[in-house]
């Protein structure tokens, strides 16, 4: 199975945005911190910008920005934004007349709300501003004095 990286990219280009200190990043420039195209970026960051995590700005300038300070982004809105669970697997029924599915899904089904709920629940209580500040952290403990955003 092959993981699903649209939450960690999004959360590597969102600390990019809260280190940016205010500057409109381009989907080029956010695209360069996760190795992939421009387009793939705006895809991303579409269910992003309808929650008011960013905002984009047209012209000379423009870009990609925080909707909103850092400190009021938590990871739990983020995820929503994007639409997907995190779990690696789904309790979607893919053929419903299935007995056997329906025995694993009856199996599965409580565990995949449960472990949701928490995980949701963690989530809500880390913000983009933690992030950020983990980062610059680590940052600095490796003594480099510049970092290009």
């Amino acid at each position: 199975m092959k993981r699903n990286s649209r939450f960690s990219s999004a959360l590597h280009m969102l600390v990019h945005m809260a280190e940016a200190g205010g500057r409109a990043l381009t989907s080029e420039e956010l695209s360069s911190f996760i190795h992939t195209n421009p387009v793939v970026v705006r895809r991303s960051i579409a269910g992003l910008r309808e929650a008011g995590v960013v905002a984009s700005s047209r012209g000379h300038g423009g870009g990609w920005q925080l909707g909103r300070a850092p400190e009021r982004i938590t990871l739990a809105e983020i995820s929503s934004a994007l639409g997907e669970t995190l779990l690696p697997f789904s309790t979607e029924p893919e053929s419903p007349g299935c007995l056997v599915e329906q025995a694993v899904i009856a199996a599965l089904e409580g565990f995949r709300t449960e472990a949701e709920r928490l995980l949701a629940e963690k989530l809500g209580r880390i913000t983009l501003a933690d992030l950020a500040a983990d980062f610059r952290r680590r940052y600095d403990e490796i003594g480099v004095t510049s970092h290009a955003v």
